[in-house]
């Protein structure tokens, strides 16, 4: 019960930061217009809203475990791929970014297979999106450790999604027009560091660095 005490306080507070400026209030009873696309992890710790410190509206959220995207087929029904076409062919939004994380649990159900306690096995099936980057990881890195290949299949993943992402011709289009940007990034929990892939040096660079050097470097100015 301390939980719904603590829920039920945290949206008085939103009442209070949002519903009570009459012009902030009217702009969310009309409708929504973000810019952005973020398809995040179901993990409780990457919530993406909190994460980027957005206001109601700044961003249309698609999460799912491990942060996967399907790849566009003729069959395709499932509630990420319709969520993707609402937020691209509907809203119309400028980017999309696909946001991954250090220890998640479904990159670990992809890389060390573990039935749940439940008949249905929807994780494993749903992990399979993934299963290529998988295999590539433990091909490349089979003599790496365990951690490090998860984390490297954390990222590979990411790249995935923004492979299976172009397989949507709608996205494709736009993507070439100059009229969508596709993003990857990874929170690393471990070092408080948001990390985005660079196509030019085909790897993740430090977008915001670790709370230590960032206040290392303040200190140094």
């Amino acid at each position: 019960m301390q939980d719904i005490e603590k829920f039920i306080k945290g949206f008085c507070r939103f009442q209070k930061q949002y519903l009570s400026e009459p012009a902030m209030f009217d702009s969310l009873r009309k409708g929504q217009s973000p810019g952005t696309l973020v398809i995040g992890c179901c993990d409780s710790r990457v919530d993406p809203v909190l994460l980027t410190g957005s206001d109601p509206g700044d961003m249309f959220v698609v999460r799912n475990i491990a942060n996967l995207v399907p790849p566009c087929t003729t069959d395709a029904s499932t509630g990420v791929s319709s969520a993707i076409e609402f937020a691209v062919c509907g809203l119309e939004v400028e980017r999309i970014i696909v946001l991954g994380h250090a220890h998640c649990g479904g990159i670990r159900a992809l890389m060390s297979p573990k039935k749940l306690t439940s008949e249905t096995d929807f994780v494993a099936r749903w992990m399979r999106i993934a299963e290529p980057v998988r295999q590539s990881v433990l091909q490349e890195l089979k003599y790496k450790s365990v951690d490090a290949q998860y984390r490297a299949c954390e990222m590979a993943s990411i790249l995935h999604s923004l492979d299976n992402l172009l397989t949507y011709p709608w996205i494709k289009r736009r993507v070439e027009q100059g009229n969508l940007a596709l993003h990857g990034w990874y929170f690393d929990i471990e070092s408080g560091a948001l990390l985005a892939y660079s196509p030019r040096k085909q790897e993740f660079l430090n977008l915001v660095c670790p709370l230590e050097e960032s206040e290392a470097a303040k200190a140094a100015a």
